[in-house]
C-alpha cells in the first residue's frame, strides 16, 4: 500500500463544485427572501 502524503491530491474539481454549490445556495436564499417579501406585500 502506498504512503499517503497530505496535500498531494488535486482538489480543483472539488473546489469548483463547492463554489458552485455556495453560489446556488446564495441565489436560492435571495430568491426565497424576495418571494416571501412579495407574499407579505401582496397579502397586505
Amino acid at each position: 500500500m502506498a504512503e499517503h502524503q497530505q496535500g498531494s491530491m488535486d482538489i480543483r474539481v472539488q473546489e469548483k463544485t463547492f463554489a458552485g454549490f455556495i453560489r446556488f445556495v446564495t441565489y436560492a436564499t435571495v430568491a426565497i427572501v424576495i418571494f416571501l417579501v412579495f407574499l407579505a406585500l401582496a397579502n397586505g
